[in-house]
């Protein structure tokens, strides 16, 4: 089916309130400091059904009114982006599009086509500017809408983006349990002059993307559970988490694949969100980015799928804490750590596969109720970097949506894996 989406209006939506002038000058942590200059997408999807009582400009109204009471509580994502140091809360708003799809809803999520999402987003993910938010509004034939997200994870991470969204969809839907955003990162991961580590930049080379969802069910899942426990007795925890399982599963299967070259290195990497790995444990509330990417290289000294992802994997997000942030901090990012040694490595060309994970699994995705319901799906887009891999829990049941966005050639051949497609559900989006 051929997607056409048609801009209808542009619009700039500012906070309610002015920010006083004493919080004008957000500064960004070291962890924001180190964050690309990019955009992430997320796109929340709402049937008929759900908003059939209200007009389209009576929702227009509603998300427009919401959004700018939100923004006066989450100033800096109102603001500009300044030299990697701090956000200017000037109130020069949120950038906000409203537009048409030339379908109905239930017939674009027949078959849901990842590469047409960015058409549902208010900015290409490449063209970084200063600002932090940005806003579309996509009405279809049928009266369902999108509200497709492109927030500056120079900003916030996804559990700042999910408090945010959420507390928005609290004032939409005149809720008065609205978080209290505590904006004093930076107290804690205190910036740097110039960071030594080279920060990666929204320029991500000539690689042609590709992204596919691929669904496992629940019970796919568990059976890749069993498949890869292990009978060692002296293992607290001899059977993996869904996301252990699904990480060495995906890295086995691009393996097999792609076959890269085998005297290469072999990495993975996942983000840990450290807020409650310090001590003191700080609250989800914290804004920023207090998440970091750690990671590990493929043993060559074993087979066995436990001791060769599960196990490295655990000790490498068991060592993400305030003293693995202050040692890459004080030395301005340039002592070693694994982002930096991997940067390296890639730089060298000693890595033939860098798969880097992310999981929203426990996340409020599917909580962002503004006052017709909660969204029946939520999705991803196409990113601008490949090897990336996202995990999303499904609306019921214990399956997990896999986001894939991989290089065209090696997409071509690990989306016809038999082994991977045997675990794969044709799961449709459903509720439309």
């Amino acid at each position: 089916m051929k997607f056409d989406v048609q801009v209808i209006s542009v619009d700039t939506i500012k906070p309610s309130s002015s920010t006083p002038g004493n919080l004008r000058h957000y500064t960004l942590s070291f962890i924001d400091q180190i964050t690309p200059s990019i955009f992430m997408p997320f796109l929340l999807f709402y049937p008929r059904d759900a908003v059939a009582n209200l007009s389209n400009k009576e929702r227009q109204s509603r998300i427009k009114q919401s959004l700018s009471e939100a923004l006066t509580l989450f100033y800096p994502l109102a603001g500009r982006v300044k030299d990697n140091y701090h956000v200017d809360c000037n109130d020069e708003g949120v950038h906000y599009m409203e537009a048409k799809a030339a379908c109905k809803l239930s017939e674009f999520l027949e078959d849901p086509n990842p590469a047409e999402h960015n058409k549902l987003l208010p900015y290409e993910l490449d063209d970084v500017s200063e600002v932090a938010l940005a806003v579309q509004l996509t009405t279809f034939h049928c009266g369902g809408i999108v509200i497709g997200l492109a927030f500056a994870h120079k900003v916030l991470d996804a559990s700042s983006f999910f408090l945010f969204l959420n507390s928005w969809a609290a004032i939409a839907r005149g809720s008065s349990n609205v978080a209290t955003p505590q904006f004093e990162s930076a107290t804690i991961f205190q910036p740097v002059p110039v960071p030594s580590f080279i920060v990666p930049r929204g320029s991500p080379g000539k690689d042609k993307i590709a992204v596919k969802r691929f669904v496992f069910e629940g019970s796919a899942i568990a059976a890749l559970r069993d498949k890869y426990s292990t009978d060692d007795t002296s293992i607290e925890y001899p059977r993996p988490t869904r996301v252990e399982a699904l990480t060495a599963f995906i890295y086995n299967r691009f393996l097999a694949a792609t076959q890269p070259d085998p005297n290469k290195l072999y990495v993975l990497s996942h983000v840990s969100n450290v807020r409650k790995r310090l001590d003191p444990p700080l609250s989800e509330n914290y804004f920023g980015n207090i998440s970091v990417g750690t990671g590990f290289v493929i043993s060559r000294d074993t087979e066995d799928a436990f001791h060769r992802v599960v196990i490295p994997l655990r000790d490498a997000m068991r060592k993400v804490d305030m003293d693995y942030v202050k040692s890459f901090q004080e030395s301005g990012g340039g002592r070693s750590n694994f982002l930096v040694e991997n940067t390296e490595r890639l730089r060298k060309g000693e890595v033939a596969i860098s798969l880097a994970f992310t999981s929203l699994c426990r996340f409020p995705v599917y909580e962002a109720d503004f006052g017709w319901g909660k969204p029946v799906w939520v999705a991803s887009a196409r990113l601008l970097y490949k090897n990336l891999v996202g995990f999303f829990d499904m609306k019921s049941g214990n399956g997990i949506e896999v986001w894939i966005n991989l290089d065209e050639e090696d997409m071509a051949k690990f989306e016809v894996d038999k082994e991977l497609l045997a675990y794969v559900s044709s799961a449709k989006v459903s509720g439309v």
